[in-house]
């Protein structure tokens, strides 16, 4: 009986030390190599996020600079085939506003500094959801975007055809520009385009 109690008690002890568990050191191992896989995801959602963030502000600033160019290009440049093909320009539309209205320049030659300056009437600024707000020499309150176009005569044929372009900056790239801070070109949109005269 005593043999047999023994022998019980040995068999037990040998099933507890076979069930080994995790000692400190395996579990804190465990935590450590999980907090850095989620460090690295947490990383990898903020940089998709930026990401994501800047897409959608160049597309923002795309879809503007072409509805701007889209307005440059349907204004009158041509020849009049009722006066012997005489040049015909839109010289009057002012696409500074919204809607587009008179009392404008149209197509004439802007000044050389139009997409670098806010230089009216080649200047409208915009709200963040793309809507016209205002239009002259500062941003008003609630601009986000700020849409400069130029236009000048092609150095090889300037009666014939024009050189359209557009600029479409943030108000924010704008601010740092002035305070000499670099900002991202991502957000900014510069697009051209050529405008030949056609008979009418």
């Amino acid at each position: 009986m005593v043999l047999e109690r023994f022998a019980s008690n040995s068999r037990a002890a040998r099933s507890i030390s076979g069930e080994r568990g995790f000692s400190l050191i395996e579990v804190l191992i465990s935590v450590s190599l999980l907090s850095i896989t989620a460090l690295g995801v947490a990383q990898l959602f903020a940089v998709a996020g930026r990401a994501n963030i800047g897409a959608r502000g160049q597309t923002s600033t795309a879809v503007l600079a072409v509805q701007k160019m889209e307005q440059l290009r349907s204004l009158t440049w041509g020849y009049d085939r009722n006066q012997n093909g005489s040049p015909v320009q839109d010289t009057t539309t002012d696409l500074s506003r919204d809607p587009a209205g008179t009392g404008g320049t149209g197509l004439q030659p802007t000044p050389s500094d139009a997409l670098d300056a806010n230089t009216p009437p080649y200047v409208d600024y915009l709200d963040a959801d793309g809507r016209w707000i205002g239009n002259g020499g500062t941003p008003p309150l609630g601009t986000v975007y700020i849409r400069r176009w130029s236009i000048a005569g092609l150095p090889t044929a300037p009666n014939n055809t024009l050189v359209l372009q557009v600029v479409v900056i943030p108000l924010r790239r704008e601010l740092m520009k002035g305070s000499g801070l670099v900002g991202s070109l991502r957000d900014e949109t510069r697009i051209m385009s050529l405008k030949t005269r056609k008979a009418s």
